[in-house]
Parts: structure tokens; C-alpha cells; sequence
């Protein structure tokens, strides 16, 4: 209860005992409501120090200044090194430069030969693939002019002398060599519809066998003969 109400109270006893003629040591009704003031102030007093001291302490509080707490490390642990920049390995004493010469895109089993500029001109002439005429003489040779057969062919192509004939190209001349050739097989490709596996078989056994096994004829040469100018041409 509130000390107003509490004063109400006793306002009201003291007023009735006043009427009827009772009296308190101490001075009756005036006494007694000085205690009752002097008890007000007493309890205000301890209230107001009460709000002082709490005010006090929450400024001093305030005040301090705030420590933030620091990570302990733990005995033993060695700092955290920082990322290093993996350093480049010196390349090995033998490695090469790239090359080039390197193959042409359009020409990958020429690489340094000497007969590319003859090679690209004949197939432009007689409207072939230059790489597919690259890929025969690499098989037929290996780029080789002196090469010459246990049947006689000749050169880079492998040209039969009486094949080299009928085209008017001289064998041992290694530009009319690669020329005959080339147009040879543009005339197998136009004997064949174009058909580069078959023109590529009767380049090696002839169109008559081609045509009798009406494809590539069952000899393992020329088989593989097939098999490794085409996988040079893809």
C-alpha cells in the first residue's frame, strides 16, 4: 500500500479518537502525524540514495573502457603461415621449342616436306582434297623420290612407268612425279563416284580389281593400304 493511503488511515483514526477524547502519548494527532512526515522523508531519503547510487554506478560503468578478450594460442602451436606463390619448375634439360614447321591444319602428314608448295598446286589443279593427296604419297614413300619397288614403281607417288606414260609425266622428275599421281587419283575418284575408300583401293590394286570385289579387294596390302592413307586423311 502506498504511504498516501496509509496516511488517509491514520488521518482517519486519529480524527476519531480526537472526538472521542482519546489522546496518544507524544503528542496526539500532531505528533503522530510528525512521525509519519518524519517516516515519509526517512523512506524518500533511502529511495532518492538508492536511484543516486544505482545512477553512479551505471556512469561509472560506462565509463570504463571496454577490453575486448584476445585469443589465447595454445601451447606449442606455431603461427599460422601465410599462402606462399607456388614457384614454376625450370623445364627439363632436354625439352624442345615448339617447332616451327609445324604440320599445316589442312596438311598434317606433310609436317617439313620439301614437296608441300608441288602438293597444294597439284590438288588445286585437278580439284583435290590436298591432305588426302599428302596422305598417299606418305604411304606410297614417305615423301621419298628414290624410293623404287620390287615392280618398278617410281618417286613419291609410286608411279608405274607405264602408268607415269599414259599420263605424259616423267617418274624420276619428283614435281611430275607427284603430279601423275594426283592425276591419277582424281581419275579413280571420278571412276568411283567420288568414293574415296574405293579410289583409294584401286590407287593400290587397280580399278579392275576393285570392281570385280565390287569394293576394296580382300588383299591384306591392300587393306591396310587403305586403312593408313585414310587415317592419315581424317
Amino acid at each position: 500500500m502506498e504511504l498516501s493511503s496509509v496516511q488517509a488511515v491514520v488521518q482517519r483514526i486519529a480524527d476519531i479518537e480526537y472526538k472521542v477524547g482519546i489522546k496518544r502519548p507524544g503528542g496526539g494527532v500532531p505528533g503522530f502525524h510528525q512521525m509519519l512526515r518524519n517516516e515519509m522523508k526517512s523512506q524518500q531519503a533511502k529511495g532518492h540514495g538508492a536511484v543516486q547510487s544505482e545512477a553512479r554506478t551505471t556512469e561509472a560503468n560506462a565509463q570504463k573502457p571496454s577490453v575486448q578478450p584476445q585469443p589465447t594460442q595454445k601451447t606449442g602451436s606455431l603461427p599460422e603461415a601465410s599462402p606462399k606463390t607456388p614457384s614454376l619448375a625450370p623445364p627439363p634439360a632436354n625439352a624442345k621449342a615448339p617447332d616451327a614447321g609445324a604440320p599445316l591444319p589442312e596438311m598434317s602428314s606433310l609436317a617439313d616436306n620439301a614437296y608441300v608448295d608441288t602438293i597444294r598446286n597439284v590438288a588445286e589443279k585437278y580439284g583435290l582434297d590436298p591432305k588426302l593427296v599428302s596422305a598417299v604419297a606418305e604411304v606410297e614413300s614417305g615423301f621419298s623420290q628414290d624410293v623404287v619397288s620390287s615392280v618398278g614403281a617410281v618417286g613419291v607417288m609410286q608411279l608405274m612407268p607405264e602408268t607415269a606414260e599414259s599420263l605424259g609425266v616423267d617418274p624420276h622428275d619428283a614435281a611430275q612425279n607427284i603430279e601423275g599421281g594426283a592425276h591419277y587419283l582424281r581419275k579413280m575418284l571420278d571412276s568411283f563416284d567420288g568414293d574415296i575408300r574405293k579410289a583409294v583401293a584401286a590407287y593400290n590394286a587397280g580399278p579392275e580389281a576393285v570392281r570385280e570385289y565390287g569394293g576394296i579387294p580382300p588383299y591384306s596390302e591392300t587393306q591396310h593400304y587403305v586403312t593408313s592413307v585414310l587415317d592419315l586423311y581424317r
